[in-house]
């Protein structure tokens, strides 16, 4: 699929995949099956607007099922534990300040965080409080320092 790397996971953010992913294979999955029938009953299908967005959205969730599946299988659950718990890693909340005195939040996440791939997540990983970074971003690099971490 997406490819063969491992998802490193904490037990939580696979809980999250797994709910996300039985809301849309239930749910999610027969009100698509049912909003096509009930275009379907609008007649010609060859101008039926309703029955090609039903469609189209069926597509995006059986899209997004599919992803989820797979990010699931390729799924590798750390213990949140065996880190140091002042060092970044997966699951790892974080605030750092910039060099104009901004400071940001962070976690450190693959599942509605900032990846541990990105260029934040990987200038973070394995850093401790008070460590200063330098983070290649697209835009240009910028330089920050690490106040806290937590869980």
């Amino acid at each position: 699929m997406a490819g063969e790397k491992s998802d490193a996971l904490t037990p939580a953010q696979k809980a999250q995949l797994e709910a996300e992913l039985a809301e849309l294979e239930g749910p999610r999955r027969a009100e698509a099956v049912q909003a096509i029938a009930t275009a379907r009953s609008f007649g010609d299908l060859s101008e039926n607007f309703e029955y090609h967005a039903a469609k189209n959205e069926q597509g995006l969730l059986e899209r997004r099922i599919t992803m989820l599946r797979d990010r699931l299988e390729r799924s590798v659950i750390i213990d949140e534990n065996a880190v140091d718990g002042d060092t970044i890693g997966v699951g790892t909340k974080v605030e750092i300040e910039d060099e104009q005195g901004e400071r940001m939040q962070v976690e450190i996440s693959s599942v509605g965080g900032v990846s541990p791939d990105s260029p934040v997540g990987r200038a973070l990983m394995g850093r401790k409080v008070s460590d200063e970074v330098e983070i290649q971003a697209p835009s240009g690099a910028w330089r920050a320092r690490i106040l806290s971490v937590g869980r």
